[in-house]
């Protein structure tokens, strides 16, 4: 099964070198004729907007300096609306609007004594906030949600704007159990009716029992909301659930990393509008750091264990008996490591796809930046970054662009690598991107861990351009949900770790997402930054 794609497989070999090592000779072009997809820097922001604090370094960089002397925050073209830090955010976030007009946002929060860090606060009210914010300006805390994967969801928080259900699985970054929980929020989203909150994959739920014992960690629907994904990164499989009757969910079919044919992790993943295809991917090439194998950072013949397939999911989505999910391609990606999620969406009618990784090149970070100063010597990008493919052919993607701000390109290791030392796991590199609208994509928003928000232009997908940031301020008091704190990572006086969703609000103009120490942002666009005169009213959610 691990036959892969070859034409796959050299597109991603071509986008080994980067800006400052002299380019590449492939023939994807991005932004002009002598300009390679390897070569390709996003323009940064052509003019903010009057009152903001634009950077004042590298695009993406907060510099050693203003580390120490306490980061003030940057702004361009991003005003912040409102802010509930609360007792802080964690990996995923999502934004529903109930049928009396309420918009409601949920963010999960660190919940599990499996990550315990003894200078943090203790915690006051655990487990998933309820927010009311229909008035951006004045959100409202209403309660939180307590049930079993309520608690510590990761990245697997989600809701489906079609039945108005919010989900999650037991998350725990892999550690949990095999709990499904379901909320029906379309008639009141400021009070969540908890629908289930039981095992699946047991036997118990009438459905199949998986050859790996189902957990969890990431998760998806379907856009009709009938089929709740899981990506059990720890059981090395991903599982299709059947939320027909939302009060009994079973899970109806699963397939191994094995099958899809790479030896490493699931993580997120995205379905396709009609049900009949999901976008899975495989984390791997994380390093030592991570426990996982090395990067292939000096063998331009090899590809790891990183990347995307793309998987038919036909059968799970009319419901035939014995379910099976099977692969159609596989995409490795060398210029980045433990790969995040995958988002397929459609600009102008025709179909692409992003990958997000969340591990640089040289694998997950350590304190001495080792995976990071490999990656640099060997011509490859140092952060993790989104991939942007043409998805024209699903047997064999092609890679368009890749949204490289100036702190990934190698010619600039030596100016970000003095503000990163000390630091592990995630800096400058990238975690989730959400799409404005998935049927009619024109702009891309990026969380990155220390370079904040960050929204792109991709009415052309092979020419992206920034058109506003905003990175918050260092938090000066962090609370125990924040897994920034709890991982041990967080430095008074250092940006944030931003890792949530982000969700388009295309009437408001707004901008809803969490970082983990300043916890929910609303986010105004200025000067009419966004939406477009071709953009559209979603109507589901980016990712």
């Amino acid at each position: 099964m691990r036959l892969l794609n070859r034409a796959a497989i050299a597109i991603s070999l071509s986008s080994l070198a980067l800006a400052g090592c002299g380019g590449g000779s492939d023939e994807t072009v991005a932004a002009a004729p002598s300009v390679s997809v390897s070569d390709y820097v996003v323009p940064k922001v052509q003019s903010c907007s009057m009152g903001d604090t634009p950077e004042t370094a590298l695009q993406g960089q907060v510099p050693a300096a203003l580390r120490q002397s306490g980061f003030g925050g940057f702004s361009c073209n991003l005003k912040l609306v409102s802010q509930v830090q609360g007792e802080g955010a964690s990996w995923s976030s999502a934004t529903y609007t109930d049928k009396k007009g309420q918009t409601c946002f949920y963010h999960s929060t660190m919940g599990s004594p499996m990550f315990n860090n003894p200078e943090a606060p203790p915690r006051v009210n655990p487990g998933v906030p309820v927010i009311n914010i229909t008035n951006p300006a004045q959100p409202v805390r209403t309660s939180s949600l307590t049930s079993t994967s309520m608690m510590d969801p990761w990245e697997s928080l989600r809701v489906n704007i079609a039945r108005g259900i919010l989900a999650a699985d037991n998350g725990v970054n892999g550690g949990g159990g095999p709990e499904i929980d379901l909320y029906d929020i379309a008639s009141d989203c400021t009070s969540p009716q908890l629908l289930a909150s039981v095992p699946v994959g047991t036997g118990a739920d009438g459905g199949i029992v998986p050859a790996s014992k189902a957990l969890g960690h990431e998760g998806g629907f379907s856009p009709d909301g009938f089929t709740y994904y899981i990506g059990g990164s720890a059981a090395k499989a991903y599982y299709a659930v059947d939320l027909t009757v939302p009060t009994r969910p079973k899970m109806i079919s699963a397939i191994s990393m094995a099958d899809l044919g790479f030896g490493t992790y699931s993580h997120g993943l995205s379905v396709s509008r009609d049900g009949t295809r999901a976008y899975f991917v495989g984390g791997g090439n994380g390093g030592a750091a991570s426990g996982m194998g090395e990067p292939p950072l000096n063998n331009p013949n090899a590809t790891g264990d990183n990347g995307f397939f793309v998987v038919d999911t036909s059968e799970v989505q009319s419901r035939r008996p014995n379910a099976q999910m099977r692969r159609i391609s596989t995409v490795p990606v060398r210029d980045g490591s433990f790969a995040q999620h995958a988002i397929s969406f459609s600009v102008a009618g025709k179909p692409y796809l992003v990958e997000v990784d969340e591990g640089g090149s040289g694998g997950l970070q350590d304190p001495g930046a080792t995976s990071v100063k490999a990656a640099c010597n060997a011509g490859m990008t140092p952060f993790p970054l989104a991939h942007i493919y043409d998805m024209s052919n699903e047997a064999s993607p092609t890679l368009v662009s890749e949204l490289r701000l100036e702190t990934h390109a190698v010619g600039n290791c030596s100016k970000v690598i003095p503000d990163i030392l000390g630091l592990a796991t995630f800096t400058y590199g990238s975690h989730y991107c959400s799409v404005d609208n998935r049927e009619n994509a024109t702009a891309l928003a990026c969380s990155y861990f220390n370079s904040g928000v960050r929204v792109f232009d991709i009415r052309n997908p092979s020419r992206p351009r920034e058109i506003a940031y905003y990175n918050p301020a260092s938090a000066k008091s962090p609370g125990a949900g924040s897994a920034h704190l709890m991982f041990g990572q967080y430095r008074a006086g250092g940006p944030d770790w931003c890792s949530s969703r982000l969700d388009f609000d295309f009437d408001r103009h707004l901008l809803t997402t969490a970082c983990q120490d300043n916890g929910l942002l609303v986010l105004a666009f200025e000067n009419g930054t966004w939406p477009f005169p071709q953009s559209t009213k979603a109507t589901e959610t980016g990712n």
